[in-house]
């Protein structure tokens, strides 16, 4: 059994397990790990704001020329952006976004959790057990590969109900359940029912509109301001992401990063990288999250020095060279080899 790190003020999240600390000191020196895990207010400062930036002009642009071309461009766009979003909060919750304590609590929440209803505070929680367990039965993402690997028209079935939105609708009414306290909070796929504790419907759905009120807010301040440049419409458009390309981008995001990788301590061998061109950078890898074996090795790294990391374990013949996005997309489609 392994023993997770405690959290400090400093880096308030657990290193996943004894092997990978062992793992970082043979690999790396204690000048590059602190170099490496150094941390900037205005980086994180540029990345929401780039990010944001991003999302309102690819709404500009269809505003500006509505076609079905741009509606598409759009899509593809905004999906991703709020993907980087959840990537951003993920960055928050280890600490890393922001040098500044708060700013990752209070930013990386209000900025980039909320609107995609999420909460910096509850995913801390959850992703923790992820790091601690890594390709374990006590994984708390582990429900999201478990099933791989699956056959062609499966996956194809997946990705045809994440297109369609009717995995993002499943997503919604899962958030709300949550929010209720009906369900166990999670960002995995594994439901787990909670007792009511003799609460009435009205208590339930009084804690599911308390909880729902930072999402409520946020939400209501962008269509607010799209209303305010007179294209509320727009609104419908940043849901209609939310409910499919970002949903799809997350599936093959987290089928990259665990899918048909070894069940072992060794978080060099239970997670895996991937190679990102433009497109997949624009769509399911936004802020590097595609360097994930770097990630699991070094969790106290801020996103922008992953690829420091990369290029320092490649040149140590720590890692071999990574995949594409549709060769995973393969491998996780064959039989697995004995």
């Amino acid at each position: 059994m392994t023993t997770a790190m405690p959290p400090t003020a400093s880096h308030p999240f657990p290193a996943s397990s004894t092997t990978t600390r062992r793992r970082t000191a043979d690999l790396l020196s204690r000048d590059e790990i602190a170099a490496l895990t150094e941390r900037s207010n205005w980086r994180g400062t540029w990345a929401i704001a780039s990010t944001w930036s991003v999302i309102a002009a690819a709404m500009a642009l269809l505003a500006y020329q509505p076609n079905a071309l741009t509606f598409l461009i759009a899509l593809l766009v905004i999906g991703g952006r709020q993907l980087a979003l959840a990537i951003l909060e993920h960055e928050a919750a280890h600490g890393t976004l922001f040098r500044t304590r708060w700013m990752n609590a209070v930013l990386g929440d209000w900025l980039c959790a909320r609107p995609i209803w999420q909460d910096v505070a509850k995913y801390r929680t959850h992703h923790m057990l992820h790091h601690t367990h890594t390709g374990t039965a006590q994984d708390s993402d582990r429900s999201l590969i478990a099933p791989f690997p699956i056959t062609r028209s499966a996956l194809a079935r997946k990705l045809l109900r994440d297109v369609t939105g009717l995995t993002g609708l499943k997503v919604l009414y899962g958030r709300l359940l949550m929010d209720a306290g009906l369900i166990r909070w999670t960002v995995a796929s594994e439901v787990e029912w909670l007792p009511r504790n003799e609460r009435s419907n009205l208590q339930i759905a009084g804690a599911a509109l308390r909880n729902m009120i930072p999402m409520l807010m946020t939400n209501g301040l962008l269509l607010a301001a799209l209303s305010a440049a007179g294209h509320a419409w727009l609104y419908g458009v940043w849901v209609l992401a939310y409910l499919t390309t970002f949903t799809l981008f997350v599936r093959i995001r987290a089928i990259a990063e665990h899918a048909c990788t070894e069940n072992s301590p060794d978080v060099l061998r239970n997670t895996r990288s991937t190679r990102a061109g433009w497109l997949a950078r624009l769509t399911v890898a936004p802020m590097y999250v595609n360097l994930h074996r770097e990630h699991h090795l070094l969790a106290s790294a801020p996103y922008y020095r992953l690829p420091a990391l990369h290029r320092l374990l490649r040149e140590r013949d720590a890692l071999p060279m990574a995949p594409g996005y549709l060769s995973v997309l393969h491998t996780v489609t064959e039989p697995r080899t004995a």
